[in-house]
């Protein structure tokens, strides 16, 4: 502010000295300058209402209460008679579906695995029920020797849905094993619950999994193993 006046004194000050110095001279009409428009001032800015922000797409939790994944396993080799086959399930599968992206992403624990259950058994039509000692023994070698769950302890699931009735596109990681299949599919959505069922057959060396033997092969369990699922999200 001191600049300011310092400069506006010395302003002043040559102005009545110039005018001073100035002869005078015949009186002329001294034309009246424009003045110039005042610079626009900006517009206040107008406070518009903020627009609703869009929705993210709805994300369904997979139920785990209704979810299923059961494994048939049957025996084979030349001792198949003194061997069961057996159903492996499980219902803690966790992930979340996302219609409008038609994609769906889940995992479950190998040593939360099911060996047996009896109602499971009947449904995949094996009548006999293994005792318990054989049950608890047949789930041990399978974490242990076969799917080695300490050091793979989860399986991943990755599915793509294109157009509708076409299969379902699937990356399932097992053992630390990646394989993409297509999986048919029946699809029901109401009032907001997605039910997705189906079936299909896998070989477990696909996976780098070695099928449980002994007696060197004469008995074991068969390479294939047939899945059924059921899958709800809300």
């Amino acid at each position: 502010m001191r600049k300011f006046y310092k400069y506006l004194k010395v302003g002043v000050l040559s102005g009545c000295v110039a005018a001073c110095t100035q002869l005078p001279g015949p009186a002329q009409e001294t034309p009246v300058a424009a003045q110039a428009p005042a610079p626009a001032m900006p517009a206040a800015s107008i406070a518009h209402p903020p627009r609703p922000a869009t929705p993210a797409a709805a994300v369904l939790n997979i139920d785990s209460g209704l979810s299923l994944i059961a494994v048939t396993v049957r025996r084979g080799g030349l001792l198949a008679r003194l061997g069961h086959d057996h159903v492996v399930a499980s219902r803690h599968i966790t992930g979340t579906v996302a219609p409008a992206d038609n994609r769906a992403d889940f995992q479950f624990r190998l040593d939360q695995l099911t060996v047996d259950e009896a109602d499971l058994r009947i449904a995949a039509g094996l009548e006999k029920q293994p005792s318990a000692d054989a049950i608890e023994g047949t789930r041990n070698n399978m974490l242990t020797r076969v799917l080695d769950a300490e050091r793979y302890p989860l399986v991943q699931v990755h599915a793509e849905r294109g157009a509708a009735g076409q299969p379902l596109q699937v990356a399932i990681t097992l053992h630390g094993v990646t394989r993409s299949m297509a999986i048919p599919v029946e699809i029901r959505d109401a009032k907001g619950v997605m039910t997705v069922t189906g079936n299909v057959n896998l070989k477990q060396s696909d996976f780098g999994i070695t099928p449980f033997s002994v007696m060197a092969g004469a008995l074991a369990v068969q390479d294939q193993m047939e899945l059924r699922f059921t899958l709800v999200a809300k």
